[in-house]
């Protein structure tokens, strides 16, 4: 067996090297197919990645709250009476998620959970001389807090320290009040007022955070939110970023609190990386499409082109099933020498974009690479596509009469 395979590599070669011309173009075109789909693959990657790394570092993959206050509606009017009430929905109120303390220890347990961390949130003001701004006043653990958001990374200035009577801003707030690391500054929520020293700044990736953000110690924010011991919320970081939405539906069922995932709060974000993968599939589709019909047609001119010759190893013995074989190893050879001239196509079209592609700010949008894994899967795929796209003309070839293509 092993000599006929050997022998079927040769013939098979060998046609590819006397129609070199045509072979060369087919395996330039599998090539750019191949690196098309490596390089868009790629990127997609890299920008979801991105994308979701912006998203999620500045909060937690599962958020679990009070219920909110409701209002019992009225009782239906009886038959034959008329009710004039109308139900408006009661204004929320900040109130502590019940038994916290218990609860937190519990989700730390859960093996799908990574972090937890206990939050007070709430609204303010922040006073530095003449300067007043709107914030959002946030009171944490620091520890606990850093497993959740990354926090210590996110330092641009500084260092993340949260004793009593520190706290942390977002840089563009600095930057509004005019404040540096080591300057004090007031925070006002309603009658209550508390003095701070700024201990760092910190970039959390969106822009209305880092102009909004204070963040405290968490006894500080319930002292001035008006929550002794309390938590507005229990943040969550999991150990499967897309399992998030599967504890969320689990957690609601085992608690009566108000329970959301990353993926309901952003919804949208979601629906268009689901488009985005979608269509990413949809071209990849097509090319692998186009390279067969590529390969196919190259192999359907050798097969004409070769009818002599296909005649003539007929006729000293050759099988259908070599014949056979003969195509499906062209097929393969195509495939595969395309394969690693796409792939390295595709590496040098990724480290163009990582080294030129720059933002507004100058730096480069995000990180791209091409995985070891995704690289042979898109190898692997190309060559068993370029055997696919042999299989009718090597039947073609197989089924002719040696003594007919012998004339011909």
């Amino acid at each position: 067996m092993t000599p006929w395979l050997g022998f079927e590599t040769r013939v098979a070669l060998r046609f590819l090297r006397e129609g070199r011309m045509q072979t060369l173009l087919i395996i330039v075109g599998v090539a750019a197919g191949v690196a098309v789909i490596a390089y868009i693959s790629a990127l997609i990657s890299g920008l979801q990645g991105n994308t979701l790394d912006k998203t999620l570092g500045a909060q937690a993959h599962i958020s679990l709250r009070s219920p909110d206050d409701i209002v019992t509606p009225a009782a239906p009017p009886e038959p034959g009476t008329t009710g004039l009430t109308q139900t408006q929905p009661r204004a929320q109120r900040l109130r502590s998620v019940a038994n916290w303390q218990a609860l937190v220890p519990l989700l730390e347990r859960m093996p799908a959970i990574a972090a937890v961390s206990p939050m007070v949130a709430g609204g303010g003001l922040a006073l530095r001389g003449e300067a007043t701004q709107a914030i959002s006043l946030v009171g944490v653990e620091l520890d606990r807090y850093d497993r959740i958001v990354g926090l210590r990374g996110k330092v641009v200035s500084g260092s993340a320290r949260l004793a009593p009577g520190e706290a942390i801003l977002g840089r563009d707030l600095a930057a509004d009040l005019g404040v540096r690391v080591g300057d004090r500054l007031t925070v006002q929520t309603g009658a209550v007022n508390d003095a701070v020293r700024v201990t760092a700044l910190v970039d959390l990736g969106v822009k209305e955070l880092n102009r909004r953000t204070v963040i405290v110690p968490l006894r500080a924010a319930q002292n001035l939110l008006g929550l002794p011991g309390g938590a507005t919320n229990i943040d969550l970081t999991v150990k499967d970023v897309w399992a998030a939405q599967a504890l969320a539906d689990s957690l609601r069922r085992q608690f009566p609190y108000k329970i959301e995932s990353w993926q309901e709060s952003n919804a949208q974000l979601v629906s268009a990386l689901n488009a985005q993968s979608v269509s990413t599939g949809l071209i990849r589709a097509v090319v692998l499409v186009v390279v067969v019909l590529g390969i196919a047609s190259v192999l359907v001119v050798s097969v004409v082109q070769k009818r002599r010759e296909i005649g003539i190893l007929r006729a000293m013995g050759a099988t259908r099933g070599q014949i056979l074989r003969l195509f499906l190893v062209q097929g393969a050879v195509v495939g595969a020498l395309g394969s690693v001239l796409g792939l390295a196509l595709a590496v040098a079209m990724i480290w163009l974009f990582t080294n030129f592609v720059r933002g507004s700010d100058g730096l480069p949008l995000f990180a791209i690479t091409l995985p070891p894994l995704l690289g042979l899967q898109v190898a692997l795929i190309a060559t068993v596509c370029g055997v696919l796209a042999a299989i009718a003309p090597a039947r073609r070839a197989a089924a002719m009469d040696p003594a007919l293509a012998i004339r011909i």
